[in-house]
């Protein structure tokens, strides 16, 4: 059986489990994201608490995907709980970094002539700060996004939802019928996904930002 049949025999399946691998991705984004820009707020005016929050960002990232799981199945046990988690920490780095860097690069006149007509602190960093910084904050969610697709495959060792099932079967039954297949499948799959949410944030950075910013 080549790979064109084998995708065609099981497309029902497979096509489920390519939605809830983006499902995954792109919700541990979002909430990684949410996390992440408060963060950012909390520490992008203090040089000291920036770096300390990169590092500490970083640091979680240098830690291999399967030594995080690993840690994180004997207190939050196999499934959804534990790949949410994972993914979540991992994408705290680009998105943290990205919103310190679009906070800290608004234009110190411009707060203060938002300020200067009556608008309060909050006022300043809702509508106008986080307004110009959202560029930046938009290209790390982009950034998260693209590694969390991969990552996710080695959840599966978690027992996480997705693509990396396939993956893992077939590496797991190398050498058996349709074990090439299936290790290919997931890959192609989950790279063809990664594609299309590319192209989505292409479109979204097309909607929310002015022409003059993204000049």
């Amino acid at each position: 059986m080549n790979l064109f049949e084998y995708i065609s025999d099981r497309w029902d399946r497979l096509a489920l489990q390519g939605l809830l691998h983006v499902s995954a991705v792109v919700q541990c984004t979002i909430l990684g994201a949410v996390l992440g820009v408060l963060i950012g707020v909390a520490v992008y005016r203090s040089p000291v608490g920036s770096a300390v929050a990169t590092a500490l960002a970083s640091t979680i990232l240098t830690v291999p995907s399967f030594a995080l799981l690993g840690l994180l199945i004997p207190v939050f046990g196999l499934g959804a709980n534990t790949t949410v988690i994972a993914l979540v920490l991992y994408a705290l780095l680009p998105i943290v970094r990205n919103t310190i860097v679009g906070l800290s690069g608004v234009d110190p006149a411009v707060s203060d002539a938002a300020r200067g007509i009556g608008m309060s602190r909050f006022g300043v960093l809702t509508r106008v700060e986080l307004r110009l910084a959202w560029p930046a904050i938009l290209a790390g969610m982009r950034v998260a996004t693209q590694m969390l697709m991969g990552i996710a495959v080695i959840a599966a060792y978690a027992k996480g939802p997705g693509l990396g099932s396939e993956v893992f079967s077939g590496l797991t039954n190398a050498g058996s019928t349709n074990s090439l297949n299936q290790a290919l499948t997931g890959t192609l799959g989950v790279v063809v996904l990664a594609l299309v949410l590319d192209a989505v944030y292409v479109l979204i950075n097309r909607l929310t930002v002015s022409r003059g910013v993204r000049g």
